[in-house]
């Protein structure tokens, strides 16, 4: 197929190299304006940019991709189908109906759970054992479109924002594979969505980060995981912004038992308020919740890299009895 590419970033890429690899002819790719990064200010290319001049395949970056010219622009290169996946922009209906096979979205959930801009990291703030990545026929509205093919992830134990977008990344890109594939052969039976289950999955910000310590020890641990690599989980300690990286919940009985005849402990009796460091060992410490106990193991301070929380406490050491707060 003659494919018009867009997407913008790291997420995108994959199914990019995905249908060169396949065969397809990617006769254009469209993608953000470069933006300006660091205290120079040198442009940055986008991911999706990048890949696309490595393959010496046309790059595209309106600023508003529904004026006019820039949809005179796209039929130029009278395309069969048009693959977007995180590209940023809303797509007017001269897009949407502008090839023989329209346009198809590659959106990391299953529909239709989790519509909206940040499906991957609210799947693992909210719990979710199983997500997956969706091919979609895009429609006028917010991923409501007819949905083509599915495949499910199953997410791990520890797993983070950043882990589960690299597999479902790689999902995604074998799948939009095989949905042009089943387009072509008329295969593919698109399936209207019905009401979603889950809350829109809104767009990430730096205050979803800050810790509530009146919340219970599973849903901070979720948030941790959830929020990395970006925008993290982040508390107050003495006047410093602490991210938390990495946690362990501890049942509010099985720290009580094992810290018997603890001198570093505090008793559960004492009914320390949420956001209390309650015993401090090697390799962590441990942090009174609404509901149960959580258990820092890695974090980082201003100016600081990484660190498991035993190679913090070393340098940094930190109280039974100091608060944690928010910021």
């Amino acid at each position: 197929m003659k494919v018009i590419f867009m997407g913008t970033p790291d997420f995108s890429v994959g199914t990019l190299e995905a249908l060169v690899e396949a065969g397809h002819e990617v006769v254009l790719a469209v993608t953000q304006p470069d933006k300006p990064k660091g205290r120079g200010g040198k442009m940055q290319l986008t991911p999706v940019k990048e890949a696309a001049l490595a393959h010496k395949i046309p790059v595209f970056q309106p600023k508003k991709i529904r004026t006019p010219e820039c949809i005179e622009e796209l039929k130029k290169y009278e395309a069969d189908i048009m693959v977007v996946i995180a590209f940023g922009q809303i797509l007017p209906k001269e897009i949407l109906e502008l090839t023989p096979f329209g346009c198809v979205n590659v959106h990391a959930s299953l529909l239709p759970k989790y519509r909206g801009a940040a499906p991957i990291q609210w799947a693992v703030i909210n719990g979710e054992q199983v997500s997956g990545v969706t091919t979609m026929q895009m429609d006028e509205g917010l991923d409501t479109g007819d949905m083509l093919l599915k495949a499910e992830v199953v997410l791990e134990e520890k797993e983070t924002g950043e882990s589960l977008h690299d597999k479902l990344a790689k999902a995604g890109a074998k799948l939009c594979v095989r949905t042009l594939k089943a387009l072509e052969e008329g295969t593919v039976k698109p399936e209207k969505q019905g009401e979603s289950p889950t809350e829109y999955a809104r767009m990430l910000d730096k205050e979803l980060g800050n810790i509530d310590w009146e919340k219970s020890a599973v849903s901070i641990e979720r948030l941790i995981r959830g929020l990395n690599s970006w925008p993290s989980a982040y508390t107050d300690w003495n006047g410093k912004v602490m991210k938390l990286w990495a946690a362990e919940v501890c049942a509010q009985e099985d720290l009580a038992a094992d810290g018997q005849g603890d001198e570093g402990a505090l008793a559960v009796s004492e009914h320390p308020a949420p956001g209390t460091v309650v015993r401090v060992e090697k390799g962590g410490f441990y942090v009174q919740t609404g509901d149960g106990v959580l258990k820092v193991t890695e974090l980082q301070i201003p100016g600081k890299k990484k660190m498991d929380a035993g190679a913090f406490l070393r340098g940094y050491p930190i109280r039974v009895g100091e608060k944690l707060k928010k910021v």
